[in-house]
């Protein structure tokens, strides 16, 4: 057994035996927050709280912004996991032990993963405050996540990525937020390690190949989710403009004060989401 699956089998037993659900119940749907979102968890009834430091081989969150819990309950008669805060590569730890929450979550039953993040705008059509649907992602700046993991090929070796962030499942977000009264945006996501901000030339070049928002998570997420044959919906709250289209410095906490200011719609528009997958 490969380490990275012995982590995740003892991780989502820890889990299980926790939150006590039902045996004949799953965690069909699950939610990933970004920075600054984790107020969004009021969403949920029923809630229990388990922290990252006391799940097996998991370990701590260190980003402001990210609590670092997986936070279970129940919306209407539905089972979900909220994963209040992720883990990054620029903290240090290797790409398995960034996608843990995934093979996680799959573990636990999960189909339908949305993953959100706060991002920076390098379309300047976008502006702070907008939430934005990852139609596509530019992940060439990242190792990635399966190096090393599927040798037996037990899975996919060469899985390919066309329809990463199911447009299935972002048509229903298209029709939850017409009904709430949202402009939902689409974009292309390119992920960066960090955790320095983007130097205004190297924005410039990301424009020119054709990215919408720039961000520091997330890709790694969604390829293994889909290896995991998880549906994918990504959002991108953008919460500044990049380097070289922002009239003032950048700085994390701008990222948190529009995170924050925006909960309360992101919150509704994820209940009803939730609900209609």
């Amino acid at each position: 057994m490969h380490p990275t699956d012995l982590k995740t089998l003892q991780a989502s037993e820890y889990l299980f035996k926790k939150i006590g659900l039902p045996e004949s119940a799953r965690i069909n749907s699950s939610i990933i927050l970004g920075s600054g979102l984790s107020a969004v968890t009021a969403i949920l009834t029923s809630k229990q709280e388990i922290p990252f430091q006391s799940i097996p081989y998991f370990p701590e969150s260190t980003v402001p912004g990210h609590p670092g819990q997986f936070v279970f309950g129940k919306i209407d008669d539905q089972y979900i996991c909220i994963i209040q805060g992720r883990l990054h590569y620029y903290e240090g730890h290797d790409m398995q032990t960034v996608t843990l929450p995934v093979r996680i979550l799959a573990a636990l039953g999960t189909k339908n993963l949305i993953i959100t993040n706060a991002a920076g705008a390098l379309n300047e059509e976008f502006h702070p405050g907008d939430f934005v649907l990852i139609r596509d992602h530019i992940g060439l700046f990242l190792p990635n996540p399966l190096i090393d993991y599927n040798k037996k090929h037990l899975e996919p070796r060469f899985p390919e990525l066309t329809d990463a962030y199911s447009k299935r499942l972002r048509q229903i977000a298209v029709n939850c937020g017409e009904e709430l009264g949202l402009e939902m945006k689409e974009g292309i996501y390119v992920g960066v390690s960090g955790p320095s901000y983007e130097t205004p030339s190297e924005v410039a070049l990301l424009k020119s190949l054709g990215a919408d928002m720039v961000g520091m998570s997330t890709v790694p997420e969604v390829i293994v989710a889909n290896h995991l044959s998880m549906n994918c919906l990504g959002i991108s709250v953008i919460t500044n403009m990049a380097a070289g289209l922002s009239q003032s410095p950048l700085h994390h906490e701008e990222v948190l004060t529009v995170s924050n200011k925006i909960q309360k719609p992101i919150g509704r528009f994820l209940r009803m989401l939730c609900r209609n997958l």
